[in-house]
């Protein structure tokens, strides 16, 4: 009998329909029901999009990013629930250190995924495991993709799905492939999918094929090339224990009515930088520049930033400097969103935060 020796593999675990999943934890009566959960729960209320829906909300064309107006309409006899990110927070650390017990390498790559990295002659037996570890502690299902990189085993977990193990790695690469589109890729989209379609590049194998010099021509003396690595199923291979540091953060609010008046713009865009600022300083964190974001109606959004005289996380200095970059906009039709995000000094660039004078 032929034995298996140990090697490295990477694995993705995606957690399935890991909002919606917490919430039916939550309300268990929920099962089996299309549940979709986004903004306040409230699908009457204008400019309210799904964050996650269940696949019986899916299977009605229930999509995230959905006005809830539009999942309304697609599947009446949806449950609506508000979103609750701290409930969604826990869940995921709670995932992840039942992923970090375990003799492996674990790179966080938001809520509701991870890459493993791992030394093991089976990764399947090594996938069935974690999703056991993770159903008996957190009651929550996920699909794991097996690959030689990250991009394989990204690929891999979506066809795992839901609650599988697939393994995709060179071996069976081309056959697994080569016939679907380019935007199967990870790091494909649409907008660059058509672009290589407008030359001529429609599938997986026509990218591979495709000449280097010819993309690099097109896309660019990186990307171009990087799109054909894609195709031949290359990718990074390393995962990353360090944990992730935020470069910055945001808050906005899409108004049900649209602002019209200037001092009620300036007094959302400065509410939005006190909220800033506060989540600056319960980072321990200070800010280097300030981004305001004004999206006019029906849908053209604007961006100005100013850099702050220095690195700071007070109030008042992050919301006067909002307040000065929103002076800079044309505020001469409705606007229907107020954005205000900063950038953070990065740890071995800025002094502890010890207080705020």
């Amino acid at each position: 009998m032929a034995t298996r020796s140990v090697r490295d593999w990477i694995l993705h675990v995606d957690l399935d329909q890991f909002i919606a999943a917490v919430e039916l934890l939550r309300h268990p009566e929920l099962r089996g029901r299309p549940v979709v959960v986004g903004g306040t729960g409230d699908p009457t209320r204008p400019r309210t999009v799904a964050a996650t829906a269940t696949y019986e909300a899916r299977a009605h064309g229930v999509r995230s990013g959905m006005p809830l107006r539009t999942a309304q309409r697609r599947c009446p006899e949806a449950v609506f629930l508000p979103s609750d990110p701290p409930a969604y927070e826990a869940a995921s650390r709670e995932v992840m250190a039942v992923l970090r017990a375990f003799p492996v390498r674990v790179e966080v790559w938001g809520w509701d995924e991870a890459f493993v990295g791992a030394a093991t002659d089976d990764p399947e037996a090594l996938a069935a495991d974690l999703q056991h570890a993770v159903l008996a502690r957190t009651g929550l299902t996920c699909s794991v993709g097996i690959g030689d990189n990250k991009h394989q085993a990204k690929l891999a977990s979506a066809f795992a799905k839901p609650a599988g193990v697939h393994r995709l790695t060179g071996d069976d690469w081309a056959e697994t492939m080569n016939h679907r589109s380019t935007d199967a890729l990870w790091g494909v989209g649409a907008k660059t999918a058509r672009k290589l379609a407008a030359h001529g590049v429609h599938t997986v194998a026509q990218l591979a094929a495709a000449d280097p010099a010819e993309l690099a021509r097109h896309f660019g003396p990186t990307n171009g090339p990087w799109l054909r690595y894609l195709a031949l199923g290359k990718g990074e291979a390393e995962v990353v224990t360090t944990p992730w540091i935020a470069r910055g953060h945001s808050r906005e609010t899409t108004f049900e009515h649209d602002l019209t008046d200037r001092g009620d713009i300036a007094h959302h865009v400065a509410t939005l930088a006190g909220r800033v600022a506060r989540d600056t300083i319960d980072a321990g964190r200070q800010a280097t520049r300030v981004t305001v974001k004004v999206r006019y109606t029906p849908f053209l959004t604007r961006t100005r930033q100013a850099t702050l005289p220095a690195a700071t996380a007070d109030p008042a200095a992050i919301t006067r400097t909002a307040l000065t970059v929103l002076g800079r906009f044309d505020l001469d039709r409705p606007v229907r969103l107020l954005g205000v995000a900063v950038d953070y000094a990065m740890p071995d660039d800025q002094p502890t935060l010890d207080h705020l004078d």
